[in-house]
């Protein structure tokens, strides 16, 4: 049923957002390095890797220079069109591609590079390979702000102690409620709050969503 909905709905996006598609794609020839999409090495069902396509919003080689695969607010790495894309999630949009190929599902945890993904317990490595990561889930949702919370001297160490423990209690707690019910809840979430700075409605919806500790949760929350 969830791949079924997966094909339906990514062709439909595909389709309905074609425009917008070939602009960024246009906008990223004729700027920047040229480049329109970046593929990455991230880990997918079964912990297979495959390469998940994002339009490319910064500069070559970045993974090798400064905070490589975090990527932080004012990052400099960042291009100029790229900063625009990434503050409107656009830049994920060709994993549309990702999912009609049947690497990824509409809703799932998100995909991520092996050395993040094996600093998760082996246990939870085994449970949320079992199926296959998502554009995007309850870990997007919640951390849909990521690079600003990263906007600190101790970025590395702050992901590692605070943000990396947080997204692996929620990849639990879906693998624990994973149904149809919780993917259509989780689409018109993504929809609702992605302009929204602070939110606490993924907890207002889902009662059983774990609560993160006190200095995550402050910066989590912060509006301004």
């Amino acid at each position: 049923m969830i791949r079924v909905a997966d094909i339906v709905l990514s062709l439909i996006a595909i389709i309905g957002l074609s425009p917008v598609l070939i602009i960024c794609a246009m906008v990223l020839k004729f700027t920047g390095e040229g480049e329109i999409i970046y593929v990455q090495k991230r880990i997918g069902r079964n912990k297979a890797v495959f390469g998940c396509f994002k339009f490319a919003t910064m500069v070559k080689d970045s993974e090798k220079i400064g905070t490589k695969t975090l990527t932080v607010q004012d990052d400099p790495r960042v291009l100029p069109v790229g900063k625009i894309l990434r503050k409107y999630k656009l830049n994920e949009l060709p994993q549309l591609g990702n999912i009609l190929l049947g690497q990824m599902s509409v809703i799932g945890p998100r995909p991520l590079v092996a050395a993040a993904f094996n600093q998760y317990p082996s246990e939870l490595q085994d449970k949320i390979s079992t199926y296959s990561p998502g554009l995007s889930g309850i870990g997007s949702l919640v951390f849909r702000d990521e690079e600003r919370l990263l906007d600190r001297e101790d970025s590395v160490r702050f992901y590692e102690d605070h943000i990396l423990p947080y997204k692996a209690q929620l990849e639990e707690w879906f693998f624990q409620n994973r149904n149809i019910k919780t993917y259509f809840l989780l689409i018109i979430l993504t929809i609702i709050c992605l302009p929204i700075k602070g939110t606490k409605l993924p907890w207002r919806v889902f009662k059983s969503l774990p609560h993160p500790k006190e200095t995550l949760g402050k910066e989590l929350f912060k509006t301004d």
